[in-house]
């Protein structure tokens, strides 16, 4: 019993660690909304996540076949999980850079777009949201798989994450709103996890734990000059 409930925490805890970069990129995108329907975009976004991964649980079997090798590159062997996890790293490459340039260059960050439809931009915004769900459920289904393959143990500790998730999801972009400069590193961020999935499809492993201390660093230095400047 000790066993399962060590498992569950240390898991939940894994989870909610690797759906920090789907909250960023969840709240950068519904942030480019109207106030009054982000929350229900948010809810939406996280509520395919959680729909992804419990589908993926319990297809186990049709999961780990992804890991056989296709064919091969310059000697390496290409499997469809690398093929997901690089066209996921490329879509968050490409999405991200677009929206710095908005951010920065073209002026059409968040507020903009009262203009278009708000329908066709909800559901824009809800789709590229489950395409990038797909690619991060991957990551976070293997991750539960080598940690436990008791599956009620799995489904809890995910389901525990994505409430967590949800409970923070607001504050998380209430305050990538404020401050634009959080809004341009959490997109770095996000171009960082991007070339870590290419690299990762490329057969290049990279440990996250890299990626998550050193935006863990970027993240306290901008947190002080946040301080600093209100003072």
């Amino acid at each position: 019993m000790m066993e399962l409930a060590l498992a569950f925490l240390t898991l939940t805890f894994l989870e909610i660690v690797l759906g920090v970069d789907n909250i960023i990129f969840i709240s950068i995108l519904t942030n480019k909304l109207d106030a009054s329907i982000r929350p229900r975009a948010r809810f939406l976004g996280i509520a395919l996540a959680l729909v992804f991964r419990i589908i993926m649980l319990v297809s186990i079997t049709w999961i780990m076949q992804f890991k056989e090798p296709l064919f091969s590159v310059l000697d390496h062997a290409v499997s469809g999980r690398d093929l997901i996890l690089f066209a996921g790293g490329f879509f968050l490459l490409f999405k991200s850079t677009k929206e710095i340039f908005e951010l920065m260059e073209s002026n059409e960050g968040i507020d903009n777009g009262k203009d278009v439809n708000v329908a066709k931009q909800f559901a824009g915004i809800i789709v590229q949201i489950a395409l990038l769900d797909i690619v991060f459920s991957f990551d976070s289904i293997l991750t539960a798989i080598g940690m436990t393959q008791n599956l009620p143990i799995m489904v809890a500790a995910i389901v525990v994450s994505m409430v967590v998730m949800l409970l923070f999801s607001g504050r998380i972009a209430g305050i990538i709103e404020k401050h634009p400069s959080l809004q341009v590193l959490a997109l770095a961020f996000l171009i960082l996890i991007g070339v870590m999935l290419i690299a990762d499809a490329s057969g290049y492993h990279v440990p996250k734990a890299y990626i998550y201390v050193a935006i863990g660093f970027s993240l306290g230095v901008e947190v002080l000059n946040i301080r600093a400047k209100k003072r």
